[in-house]
């Protein structure tokens, strides 16, 4: 095959995202006779997207390529993009020496001035990361005038983009998801490159998830999903999507498909999408802590804590399952205290746990009232799940049972639209004992075994240990060691019913019965239904 026709073979791949190919056709094309900067640039791109460092050097020497044409913009936006890219795997000494490169060149070539817009970008993210949003804000806004003058279409995005990002940060959440979604319509109509585009898709779907915006993070995350999958051969932003997919199935109480995909993320992450690390170590800590694998979880917040990103609220929460209360008070007490509005917000809802468990309700029902105000003018039923639900938390150590039931079964109801059964579960386990506390025990015996089979099913080991603590704290002194359902089965077993017909009667699942009979035989020491049925007789039970 000649030259021309690699090179002809991979600008098709190029152009039809067929990244591999492209690779091989383009380095076919440059070993034969080289290639002219701007298909460098693309055999670079191709080679980044398919996790292969080398493409690096490839881009390297594309920039030195557009410095010898004497295309001085061409030179600016690669050393731009080689200054990001390392950025993003962590290597800040060398990303700092790319973008002094590129400014270098912009500032003493007024060919260039069109890349300084790319520039900024970098520069504002650095601010914002550092905590300097009114530095950032400006950084982003000069970007955008910029690649508007210029009509770069992926300059434009990517400002839009930080703006977006700082405006939902500070609490102007309408306003920046109406830029999001302008970002968006540019990318499903393919105006925009592939490494933009992957870098909208990603961001977009994680300030979602930090403004609790389930709805759009759950369709951005389904599009993105779509978007690596046709193209099956691309590394880049496929382990951040395999991390995303993680949260979704965590959520929705698919917990060993959640461990997969994260597992899936970090395959991809080893590969070269090293920006997932953090997120799919983080994931596999939250379903192990739900799990009570303490030291699993342990070992995953501690993996995602090399990244550099703290692995909060949920080492907080582990450390309080631990029975380590003062260390989780401190630590997501520091956490929030650090974080920007909108981080901060993610983390009330532990902070307010952490403080109930404390018993400081003082603290707890300020941070309940900072979520209420935090609150979007727009309807976002997760996050109002979680308010209610921390509201009616507050509410009911407060002695204010009665509206405490008002708020926790909103709460219940939003979360079972969602479909979180995790969520519910906990929600009801809260309306059991809010129930307690108006004295209808009939109704929080059926909220706590709704609960209870949750957890069974989900395997969430520590709630279902903390339910029969609620459950003995209910209990009659004259029942023993028995909760009251505990009490109903054994009437009914003495009563010569099997599993089945109890489940009918008391409206339960054969395997909620059989779980309740298995405790009757522990608590106890039983081995046979004859035996629970004498004891039934000789304490007075029937």
């Amino acid at each position: 095959m000649t030259s021309s026709a690699a090179l002809e073979r991979g600008l098709d791949a190029f152009a039809e995202q067929r990244w591999t190919d492209a690779v091989d056709a383009l380095t076919e094309a440059d070993a034969r006779d080289g290639l002219d900067a701007d298909d460098l640039e693309r055999l670079a791109t191709a080679m980044l997207l398919i996790g292969r460092e080398t493409g690096l050097d490839t881009a390297t020497r594309a920039h030195e390529a557009f410095l010898e044409a004497g295309d001085e913009a061409g030179a600016a936006r690669a050393a731009v993009w080689i200054g990001m890219y390392l950025m993003q795997m962590g290597e800040l000494a060398r990303s700092a020496g790319w973008l002094a490169r590129a400014e270098r060149v912009v500032r003493s070539n007024s060919g260039a001035e069109s890349a300084g817009g790319l520039l900024l970008v970098p520069q504002a993210l650095t601010a914002l990361y550092c905590g300097d949003a009114p530095s950032a804000f400006r950084a982003f806004e000069q970007a955008l005038t910029i690649g508007e003058r210029f009509h770069d279409r992926d300059t434009i995005a990517l400002a839009r983009l930080g703006i977006g990002e700082l405006k939902i940060r500070l609490g102007e959440v309408d306003a920046g998801f109406a830029l999001f979604d302008e970002v968006m319509v540019a990318v499903t109509a393919g105006e925009l490159s592939p490494v933009p585009s992957g870098i909208a898709y990603c961001s977009v779907i994680g300030v979602c998830q930090l403004a609790y915006d389930f709805s759009r993070a759950r369709e951005w995350t389904v599009a993105l999903d779509h978007w690596c999958s046709d193209r099956p051969d691309m590394v880049m932003f496929s382990g951040e999507c395999q991390m995303r997919r993680a949260e979704l199935y965590r959520l929705h109480g698919a917990w060993p498909d959640a461990v997969a995909a994260a597992r899936a993320g970090l395959v991809r992450a080893r590969r070269g999408d090293r920006i997932a690390i953090h997120g799919a170590w983080y994931e596999q800590g939250e379903v192990r802590r739900l799990r009570g694998e303490t030291d699993a979880a342990e070992e995953s917040y501690h993996r995602a804590a090399e990244t550099g990103i703290a692995p909060e609220p949920g080492l907080a929460l582990l450390r309080l399952a631990q029975g380590k209360a003062k260390l989780a008070q401190s630590l997501v007490r520091d956490a929030a205290a650090e974080a920007d509005p909108a981080t901060r917000r993610r983390m009330l809802p532990a902070l307010i746990e952490i403080e109930l468990a404390m018993r400081d309700v003082a603290a707890a029902r300020r941070a309940v009232d900072e979520l209420t105000a935090m609150t979007p003018i727009a309807w976002m039923p997760m996050l109002q799940a979680v308010t209610d639900g921390c509201e009616g938390a507050v509410l009911l150590e407060e002695g204010d049972a009665r509206s405490a039931l008002v708020r926790l079964r909103s709460s219940w109801t939003l979360w079972q639209e969602l479909e979180a059964p995790y969520e519910a579960a906990r929600c009801r386990v809260l309306v059991a004992r809010a129930c307690l506390a108006l004295g209808d025990e009939d109704s929080a015996a059926m909220e706590l075994d709704a609960a209870r089979a949750v957890f069974a099913d989900l395997g969430a080991a520590p709630d279902l240990a903390r339910l029969d603590t609620i459950a003995r704290s209910a209990t009659n002194a004259a029942f023993g060691p028995l909760t009251a359902r505990e009490v109903e089965v054994v009437r009914l077993v003495a009563a010569g019913m099997t599993n089945r017909a109890i489940a009918r009667e008391l409206y339960l699942s054969e395997k909620t019965v059989a779980h309740h009979l298995s405790n009757v035989f522990g608590k106890l020491g039983l081995a046979s239904r004859a035996a629970a049925t004498a004891y039934a007789y000789e304490h007075a039970l029937v």
